[in-house]
């Protein structure tokens, strides 16, 4: 036997509804800055696994510059004769220059 209560249990029910609502809204304004804040941490561990990937292809480079250094002799040639302007013997060196340029009035 069903008791009629009228507008009480229809009240009931709206106020059951509102407070699950109110439980859910609450559960969302609680986890949203956390979801933001993993989303930034995201975004800032892709930027810093490009950086890493970066100086990874830069140290790879320098490697495989050391490695000619220490392992050629023409290289170490080379870079005598670039950077410090060294000649065999009975060689003559010439430097060229690039002009100033002038000054517009």
């Amino acid at each position: 036997m069903k008791v009629d209560l009228g507008i009480w249990s229809k009240l009931t029910q709206a106020v059951i509804v509102l407070v699950a609502i109110a439980v859910l809204l609450l559960i969302g304004r609680t986890y949203l800055p956390l979801v933001r804040q993993n989303e930034t941490y995201r975004r800032e561990i892709n930027r810093l696994d490009g950086e890493i990937q970066k100086q990874a292809d830069i140290s790879k480079e320098l490697k495989s510059e050391i490695d000619a250094l220490r392992d050629d002799p023409k290289t170490v040639e080379r870079l005598a004769r670039e950077k410090l302007g060294y000649a065999k013997p009975d060689e003559t060196v010439i430097h060229f220059e690039t002009p100033a340029t002038n000054p517009t009035r």
